[in-house]
C-alpha cells in the first residue's frame, strides 16, 4: 500500500536513529484493525518515530487516543513530530517514556481496545499478560515480529528471541479466551481477539 510523504520523512528517520519500523502491509493491518474497532483508545509497546503510531491513529475514532510506550525519549520526541506533520491533535497521542513493563501496571484495566506491541521480543509474554488485563471484551492484542525472519518455523532456532516469540504463539493458540490469527504481512503479525467471559459487560 502507497505511502505519504509524512509516513516516508517518519521512516527515514526511523533509519537515521537506527529504528526498524513496521512494513505498510502490517500499517494497513493495523489502520484496519482500528478501523473496524472503533477504536477510541490503543495501547502501543515500542514508539519508535511514529509509523506505527501514525497508521493506527489514521484507523482511529476521530476522538480516539493513543498511549504510546519507548524507552527512548529522544524517539517518542521525533513520532510527535511525525504526528505533528500528519495533522494530528497533540492530545490524541499520549507518549509516556519508561519500559514497558513499568509503565502498562499504570494504565487502566479493561479500558482499551486495542494492544500493538513492537517492543522487546523477550517480553512478548509478559506484555501478553498486560494486554489481557488492559483490552476490554472484544479487543484485539497485536504482536509485530511473529515470524522472526522466518526463524520461529524452524526448531534448530533456540535463541532467546525466537524461542520467546515461538512460545507466545503456542500460549495464544492454546488460550481459550483469545480467537487467534496470525497475518502473513511483513514480518509477520499475529493477533488474537479477547473473547467475551460470563459476567463481563
Amino acid at each position: 500500500m502507497a505511502e505519504d510523504d509524512v509516513l516516508r520523512s517518519a521512516r527515514a528517520r526511523a533509519e537515521e536513529v537506527g529504528v526498524v519500523p513496521i512494513g505498510s502491509g502490517v500499517g494497513a493491518a493495523l489502520r484496519f484493525l482500528a478501523a473496524v474497532l472503533d477504536a477510541r483508545a490503543v495501547v502501543e509497546i515500542g514508539t519508535g518515530t511514529g509509523v506505527s503510531g501514525l497508521w493506527l491513529l489514521r484507523g482511529m475514532r476521530s476522538d480516539g487516543v493513543l498511549t504510546t510506550v519507548d524507552v527512548e525519549a529522544e524517539h517518542q520526541r521525533l513520532a510527535k513530530k511525525t504526528f505533528s506533520e500528519a495533522g494530528i491533535a497533540s492530545n490524541r497521542a499520549r507518549t509516556i517514556p519508561g519500559s514497558a513493563l513499568e509503565v502498562l501496571p499504570r494504565l487502566t484495566d479493561g479500558h482499551y481496545d486495542l494492544v500493538f506491541c513492537d517492543g522487546d521480543k523477550r517480553e512478548y509474554a509478559a506484555y501478553l499478560e498486560e494486554a489481557m488485563r488492559l483490552l476490554r471484551p472484544g479487543g484485539v492484542v497485536c504482536f509485530d515480529n511473529a515470524l522472526w525472519h522466518d526463524r520461529v518455523a524452524d526448531p534448530a532456532q533456540r535463541d532467546e528471541e525466537t524461542v520467546a516469540i515461538r512460545d507466545l504463539g503456542r500460549a495464544i493458540a492454546d488460550s481459550a479466551g483469545l480467537v487467534p490469527v496470525l497475518l502473513p504481512v511483513g514480518d509477520g503479525l499475529l493477533a488474537a481477539k479477547k473473547e467475551w467471559s460470563p459476567g463481563e459487560d
